[in-house]
């Protein structure tokens, strides 16, 4: 309806998410039980759109992004998939928990069959969009970056984003990480290595545990299981900086830091009715 204008579309699945449900038309179908059903209708339901806008001729001015909120919810077993070969799932800090698989397409504009591996977040959508058709930003101090140069794959352009904090539970600094090191802070969290995993939409139960002060390769070890805080000291002295610096802007629940740049959530205003 709107393929002469421009015009712009959020489709939040609800799907991966339990409780799971498929169509008739994919039950049984993927032979990877009920969640690889579900998951083998949401890439069907993916495709419709994206044969949509080719049919229109609508792909050398169209950009398509799909990704994920966190990673797999592993408390509910086979309804939860897997993160695989990283550490732990959702409501954890580790990379099972909030690093996700993005794939961005933009005919003509961002070259098939490539990859970038440099650190971004969903909220550098919202500066990217509006650099690519032109919009001002807001005046309020917004976190994302414009990383069209990424999308692009121009070789000259590096990610803004230089540090990650991986907040987390009302607040709580768990870790903090560049583009290879990632250093945690010790903190209390949910473990379903540790725990018992769920089955047939049944939750399992997750078991508490703690870390201590630990330091990860994430290039050599991206699962998280070699501690190497004692061999590289001076990486960990660069990363409790930044985390210090993430403690003074934001805060920091468990150390019961208040930060300086504290703000409220930006709320749209409430629809005025016609």
């Amino acid at each position: 309806e709107h393929q002469d204008t421009p015009f712009f579309l959020y489709l939040p699945h609800t799907m991966v998410h339990v409780p799971l449900y498929v169509s008739e038309q994919f039950k049984g179908k993927s032979g990877a039980g009920l969640f690889g059903d579900v998951m083998m209708e949401v890439d069907w339901s993916v495709g419709q759109i994206m044969n949509t806008i080719d049919e229109c001729g609508l792909g050398d001015n169209t950009l398509i992004i799909f990704t994920s909120d966190n990673g797999p919810w592993l408390t509910f077993g086979d309804h939860a998939g897997s993160a695989a070969p990283l550490r732990e799932g959702k409501q954890t800090m580790f990379e099972g928990g909030y690093r996700v698989p993005t794939i961005m397409r933009w005919t003509n504009k961002i070259a098939a069959g490539t990859d970038c591996d440099a650190l971004a977040s969903t909220i550098d959508i919202l500066p990217t969009v509006a650099h690519l058709i032109g919009a001002e930003l807001p005046k309020n101090k917004i976190d994302g970056f414009d990383i069209s140069g990424l999308l692009m794959g121009d070789e000259d352009v590096e990610s803004s984003r230089k540090s990650f904090y991986c907040y987390y539970g009302g607040g709580q600094l768990h870790a903090v990480r560049d583009g290879r090191w990632k250093l945690h802070f010790p903190h209390k969290y949910a473990s379903m290595e540790a725990g018992k995993a769920g089955a047939g939409g049944i939750p399992g139960k997750a078991k508490g545990q703690k870390t201590a002060e630990e330091l990860y390769d994430l290039a050599n070890d991206v699962g998280e299981r070699n501690n190497l805080i004692q061999q590289h000291p001076e990486i960990a002295d660069r990363l409790r900086q930044m985390g210090d610096e993430a403690r003074r802007d934001l805060g920091d629940t468990l150390t019961q830091v208040k930060g300086e740049g504290t703000r409220p959530i930006g709320k749209l205003e409430p629809a005025i009715a016609e």
